[in-house]
């Protein structure tokens, strides 16, 4: 666990106490790792998030062996979710600011139900081969 994780308080994590069975959540799968349950905002019927046990903030705080059994359960929500309810795809996104412990949304989407893309930007002239050998540099240390 790193250090932001032990100075954030899980007792005020809405996950957490959902974990602790302190708050109900609609669960579609448990088990002694992960949970899975219904947003209750959710996009679309269906949409779920998965969440570790574990009170991790962010993605790239968690070791390798969670984020390779998180991704391995996403993908067989995703074959439930297009069987149960009969959609073309599922979107996956990780955004993580709106609770501060990792999660994965999983969203049931149709192709005839258009949803708004997210804002984007043009690079100047060089300044995707700059930000290019920023993310470089630093793999190579990794």
């Amino acid at each position: 666990m790193s250090k932001q994780n032990k100075n954030l308080k899980t007792i005020d994590c809405i996950f957490c106490k959902i974990v602790k069975k302190e708050i109900p959540a609609n669960k579609v799968y448990e088990n002694k790792k992960f949970l899975v349950f219904l947003d209750i905002k959710p996009v679309s019927d269906g949409h779920v998030l998965i969440i570790p046990k574990e009170h991790i903030i962010w993605m790239q705080e968690a070791d390798d062996k969670t984020i390779a059994n998180i991704f391995k359960l996403s993908k067989k929500i995703m074959l439930a979710l297009k069987k149960a309810l009969k959609c073309d795809y599922i979107q996956l996104g990780i955004v993580g600011n709106e609770v501060p412990h990792f999660h994965i949304h999983l969203i049931p989407r149709y192709f005839n139900n258009v949803f708004p893309n997210l804002p984007t930007k043009e690079y100047k002239d060089g300044e995707s081969n700059k930000v290019a050998k920023k993310i470089i540099s630093k793999l190579a240390l990794s």
